[in-house]
């Protein structure tokens, strides 16, 4: 195996690890176990935690870009692209009604921890803020924009959290229903 490839795997199983049992909670042993490397191949890649955390959200920054540009260019109508965000929740909503939404958990997690990292986490929300934003720009909303993209990541937010803490899909298909009907009445 490259080192290249260690280093991708630690990477994406550090990322399900955190997303699972939370930062603070999975440990370099964790990680080595699930990669199935040694721990001194490990430090031969990252000295710490802290290096993992910021190669991790870099990841899901990079992740969370291509989707976004994937919507782009899948939907032509800014509220077609508008809608696969809400949509997300349902295609996610088994990992969310077991562990939360990876954003807002990790930013969470973060903040309580007054970890130094915490504000390269919240580039995902402002990321997903400013696209939004944009979305609705392009639907002719410039003056309320920015009001209507963190209204639809307050209320995405809190549908995770609720599913999660309920342990209830359903109540996901109904909120995505509402945000869609929401959608469709506004544009």
């Amino acid at each position: 195996m490259t080192q290249a490839t260690t280093r991708k795997q630690i990477v994406e199983a550090a990322d399900r690890l955190f997303y699972q049992q939370g930062f603070e909670h999975t440990s370099f042993r964790d990680i080595a176990e699930t990669v199935k490397i040694s721990r001194g191949n490990f430090y031969h890649h990252f000295k710490s935690k802290d290096d993992i955390l910021d190669a991790v959200i870099a990841l899901r920054l990079t992740n969370t870009r291509r989707m976004l540009m994937q919507w782009e260019s899948e939907a032509e109508h800014p509220a077609d692209r508008v809608r696969c965000f809400i949509n997300i929740l349902l295609m996610n909503r088994v990992k969310i009604k077991q562990y939360g939404c990876p954003v807002g958990s990790l930013c969470s997690e973060l903040a309580k921890l007054e970890h130094t990292a915490q504000g390269n986490a919240n580039q995902l929300f402002t990321l997903f803020r400013d696209w939004l934003r944009e979305q609705f720009i392009l639907l002719g909303h410039q003056q309320d924009a920015d009001e209507l993209a963190m209204h639809l990541l307050a209320r995405s937010q809190g549908i995770a959290t609720l599913a999660n803490a309920f342990h209830d899909e359903s109540f996901i298909k109904q909120e995505v229903d509402q945000l869609n009907n929401w959608l469709n009445a506004c544009f």
